[in-house]
């Protein structure tokens, strides 16, 4: 698989009249899996959306290999990079076959047929995301989990070398958001694949990311690897938390503790906890 490099230069976006991103940098490391964090309406939809040309930049350029994604025909683009948004919609009635079909489009010419290789990609799409049983089922029947796994589907079976994601994990309870990423990690692993995605758990984000960026206000905050963001002076800037960082015994990454107004520990606690 080809490793591409995308890029983001003075990236200025919105809507209407209400800018949301204000001249923000961001080179996503090729091959690697990015994280995007922040507070609630920072801009991290946005910049997804800029980023895959869904939204067009009032200033500023999104870069894939050194070209202009607005200067490159959609079908090729859709080869190379792929994005799950937000909440995505499905026409009524379609079936979870016919959904995750529909990210072999781009590789489908005027006059070429659907090919073993189509279906290779579905089925194997289905697989991944425990999904194959439920292939004839319409997708407006499922849960919100279901649906979610079926639109990753879709997005795999596309087989993009870049993957957007916009919170993947979306109505997953925690078995399912550490088995999605799980997946995402392993396409990473194994195809080279360079995943870019939101995700609002800064556990998850710490533990999953090469690289982590942290949104504030429409621009990057700071970015680099989990232990340099995550903490706790980032965290009150970003998020205007009060927290603790520590060190997770699993993984080795940077674990942050909320400190909330109540259930502070107190001396008494302890002493309790101890006796």
């Amino acid at each position: 698989m080809t490793v591409h490099a995308l890029t983001a230069s003075g990236l200025s976006a919105g809507y209407g009249d209400a800018e949301i991103l204000h001249g923000l940098d961001l080179a996503v490391p090729p091959g690697r899996i990015t994280v995007i964090v922040g507070a609630n309406a920072c801009g991290k939809s946005t910049l997804l959306r800029a980023m895959s040309r869904l939204l067009s930049p009032s200033r500023g350029y999104v870069l894939l290999d050194g070209r202009s994604i607005h200067r490159t025909p959609p079908r090729e683009l859709a080869r190379t990079l792929g994005l799950l948004p937000q909440s995505p919609t499905a026409p009524e009635g379609i079936t979870v076959a016919d959904l995750v079909s529909r990210g072999r489009h781009p590789h489908q010419g005027l006059f070429s047929r659907w090919s073993r290789q189509d279906d290779e990609a579905v089925a194997g799409a289905l697989a991944a995301t425990r999904t194959s049983e439920l292939a004839e089922r319409p997708v407006d029947e499922l849960s919100g989990g279901q649906r979610q796994r079926v639109w990753i589907a879709m997005a795999l079976a596309q087989q993009t070398e870049v993957l957007l994601l916009d919170e993947p994990t979306t109505f997953l309870d925690i078995s399912h958001q550490v088995e999605v990423l799980d997946l995402l990690t392993d396409l990473n692993h194994s195809r080279g694949t360079t995943v870019v995605m939101v995700l609002h758990d800064l556990n998850l984000a710490a533990r999953y990311a090469d690289h982590l960026v942290a949104m504030a206000e429409g621009r990057v905050h700071v970015s680099g690897r989990p232990e340099e963001v995550l903490t706790e002076e980032n965290v009150r800037q970003v998020f205007g938390l009060e927290s603790r960082i520590v060190t997770d015994p699993t993984s080795g990454r940077p674990i942050m503790l909320p400190i909330g107004r109540h259930r502070m520990a107190t001396q008494q606690d302890v002493k309790e906890d101890q006796s």
